[in-house]
């Protein structure tokens, strides 16, 4: 049987909360959207979930109405009573306060295949990730709800990459799944936010022992976006640009062009240069 959310703003003056804005703390409270969240998640009764910023509990308690196992990670402290007591219905939710960056992945109470649910600030989005796909127990698809243009760049196509794209294109498929608007929340944001579903792939598209190289790369291609991937490179990595250009021609990849105008695939056989070049 499915339990009825509580009042979270009563429980917001019962527990004296305020939303904290240096937290990002916009909770989201609409029904309608919860359920599609959920849903957008691909979340059965079969599946174990891990929510990354859990808020007052409203995300969680949906979750827990219809997954197997919920485990959820929470920053604020000032949190956790209130999340005690909307969750007291679920013995299947865990509730766990900590920074999830500083958090063992492989000592959560998770299982290989699990489904990851999170609102979390866009500026550690590629940390978090990074941080879930490098550790041996491996979720098999996340949904993040994140600022509209930060998804909408999260999705970009080579042309229009960025260094935040490429740290989640390396590692699955993302896709928008739904808008939500900013009255869904509270206190409303200033901008709307959105859905993306990211399906995991099988291996990521660099190989694993490559993935440092290939993000200290990326960070220095886009370290300078408005010069040449040739200039950016060498002043990103401290290198002679005469050599950064041997190698990308070496690549099949102009020298000229900026970083955002390249694949994934193109980053790949840049990446295998450099390991084969030792000079970084």
């Amino acid at each position: 049987m499915t339990i009825q959310q509580p009042d979270y703003i009563s429980l917001m003056k019962r527990f004296n909360i305020q939303p904290r804005k240096s937290l990002g703390q916009n909770f989201l409270l609409d029904a309608s959207i919860l359920n599609q969240i959920v849903q957008s998640a691909g979340v059965t009764a079969d599946s174990d979930v891990l929510e990354i910023g859990a808020g007052l509990g409203s995300l969680t308690f949906t979750l827990a109405n219809l997954a197997k196992h919920v485990t959820t990670v929470e920053l604020d402290r000032n949190l956790i009573p209130v999340l005690q007591e909307v969750l007291k219905p679920f013995p299947h939710v865990d509730i766990i306060q900590g920074d999830i960056l500083e958090i063992p992945i492989e000592g959560l109470p998770i299982k290989p295949g699990y489904f990851v649910v999170a609102n979390i600030p866009y500026y550690i989005t590629s940390a978090v990730i990074r941080h879930l796909l490098e550790s041996s127990v491996k979720p098999e698809r996340l949904l993040l709800t994140v600022q509209r243009e930060v998804a909408e760049r999260i999705c970009a196509k080579p042309g229009d990459l960025s260094l935040l794209a490429l740290s989640v294109q390396v590692y699955g498929a993302p896709s928008i799944t739904g808008r939500l608007p900013a009255g869904a929340f509270y206190p409303p944001p200033s901008v709307d936010s959105a859905c993306v579903r990211v399906d995991i792939h099988h291996e990521s598209l660099i190989q694993p022992d490559r993935l440092d190289l290939f993000f200290k790369l990326i960070k220095a291609g886009f370290s300078q976006k408005r010069k040449t991937l040739r200039n950016a490179l060498s002043a990103g990595l401290a290198l002679p640009a005469e050599k950064i250009a041997v190698l990308l021609d070496s690549a099949s990849v102009d020298p000229m062009r900026r970083a955002e105008t390249l694949t994934i695939a193109e980053w790949g056989r840049i990446v295998e240069l450099f390991n084969g070049s030792k000079l970084l």
